[in-house]
């Protein structure tokens, strides 16, 4: 077996790009996703190390010390982190010239060729579903009978293996927590709308619905639905309260946990049993009978993408939604007393000045207990994408997807509505929502009941203006 490490390597101050980061940014209030899917290769891998760099605040000297002694390294690498990702993939080469260097992530997933050709660095690169892809290259099997990567041979030259065939029995793969306890600390990651310290995993991969802009079902994780079974979860969440008793809520980080209503009861029932706060993605669409089985075994909060207020722009993107079921589902969730963090994107195709001032109406009204708000960004390998290229509304020379600082741009634009005024209208969309007299209310009422929420939500508030400060420097 080769001496491997995982990495996830340094990049832009605060910049959370990492392997389970849906949106690779620097994010309004600092934050940090886990770094699942390189953990989860990890655990296949005996005496393998993860590294991830920018949460542990780690810079390129431990890691170049570590690079030594391996035989192989495994990099996690996304579109806007591609050419800093390939600058340190030539100082590990410089630092241990017989190391074999693999990049794994959507973007190579989607762009084998291109991504080799940007550097002889690179050894290989994994596409689609890559567990057992690196266990393979791991084992030492030859490059030439390993389905799912693209790799240089002898000569030079590029060659595309055939693609892997996907995970059907997702219990077949290892338990992430054992990576997290060998190799993280657990604090280091942070989440606004979560409770600290957090931990997150999934429970499945895949996603049934077909947003055009979502970047893990048409790149690694596919639209159908890959499950664990409830018990084995449940083994799972039972191993993390033994290594981790200071996590005070779990994530499941499923494109959208919702999808399979009859297994999200199973799963919560069994969380239920034992006893812990937990949070998970949602669609707006859950039933309310659903909605109450969670919450009473255990659900606090719904990431719930909304995206848009306007109902063509919902059919524009394939969304699967309608605004007032949205409407109805949030209502419920109030009513149960389930929060939600609401997450919406601004620039999607059909935007206008006008759709801008509906979203932003509508997202006051359903007032949900936290939001974010995205700019469109289309993703090599999306539906999003081809459309903006087809129709003029990217600028393939200039379709960079964050500015110098990791801060997120808008690189869409319509010949009615501009870069400038999408990019503009995060911030109006940010003031509105939040410089209510009832969202300030209730923002000071969680303050005034804890010490420790007011200290989170004053670094919360200094983090949110020093990223406006970053948005227009």
């Amino acid at each position: 077996m080769m001496k491997t490490l995982f990495l996830q390597p340094p990049s832009f101050e605060g910049f959370d790009g990492g392997a389970g980061s849906r949106y690779q940014a620097k994010r309004e209030i600092k934050s940090f996703w886990y770094p699942t899917w390189l953990a989860q290769p990890a655990a296949l891998i005996p005496n393998s190390r993860l590294i991830d760099a920018p949460p542990a605040k780690m810079g390129m000297e431990p890691i170049l010390a570590d690079v030594k002694n391996r035989d192989l390294v495994i990099m996690h690498t996304s579109t806007p982190s591609f050419s800093s990702d390939v600058k340190v993939a030539k100082m590990l080469k410089d630092a241990n010239p017989s190391v074999k260097i693999g990049m794994v992530g959507a973007k190579v997933a989607v762009q084998p060729q291109e991504s080799l050709e940007k550097s002889d660095v690179i050894d290989f690169v994994a596409r689609n579903e890559f567990d057992f892809t690196i266990k393979d290259v791991a084992e030492g099997m030859d490059f030439k009978n390993i389905d799912g990567i693209s790799w240089r041979d002898a000569n030079g030259q590029i060659v595309h293996n055939k693609d892997r065939a996907i995970i059907e029995d997702m219990d077949s793969l290892p338990f992430v927590t054992e990576v997290y306890k060998r190799d993280l600390r657990i604090e280091d990651y942070f989440i606004g709308y979560l409770k600290h310290p957090y931990l997150s995993l999934y429970t499945g991969r895949g996603c049934k619905s077909h947003c055009t802009f979502c970047l893990w079902p048409q790149t690694v994780g596919g639209h159908k639905y890959r499950t664990r079974s409830p018990e084995h979860v449940a083994a799972e969440i039972r191993l993390a309260q033994q290594y981790f008793p200071q996590v005070q809520e779990y994530f499941f980080d499923d494109d959208t946990f919702t999808d399979d209503l009859p297994r999200a009861e199973a799963i919560a029932k069994e969380l239920g049993k034992l006893g812990v706060t937990w949070s998970c993605n949602a669609k707006a669409n859950v039933p309310r009978s659903t909605l109450k089985v969670l919450r009473d075994n255990g659900l606090r909060l719904l990431l719930v993408g909304y995206e848009s207020g306007n109902q063509q722009i919902l059919h524009n993107i394939k969304k699967g939604m309608r605004v007032e079921v949205a409407r109805e589902f949030t209502k419920n969730c109030h009513e149960l007393g389930i929060k939600i963090h609401g997450t919406f994107i601004l620039g999607l195709p059909g935007e206008t000045k006008e759709t801008i001032q509906e979203t932003i109406k509508f997202a006051t009204e359903i007032n949900p207990h936290t939001m974010q708000v995205s700019l469109a960004a289309p993703y090599p390998g999306t539906f999003l994408y081809k459309q903006a290229m087809e129709n003029g509304w990217l600028d393939k020379d200039h379709a960079e997807l964050i500015d110098e600082n990791g801060v997120q741009i808008a690189p869409l634009h319509y010949p009615h509505l501009s870069h400038t005024e999408i990019f503009d209208s995060v911030e109006t969309f940010y003031k509105k929502f939040y410089f209510r007299a009832p969202k300030i209310a209730s923002i000071v009422g969680e303050m005034i009941t804890s010490p420790q929420m007011m200290k989170r939500r004053l670094r919360e508030g200094v983090e949110f203006f020093q990223f406006l400060r970053d948005r227009h420097s």
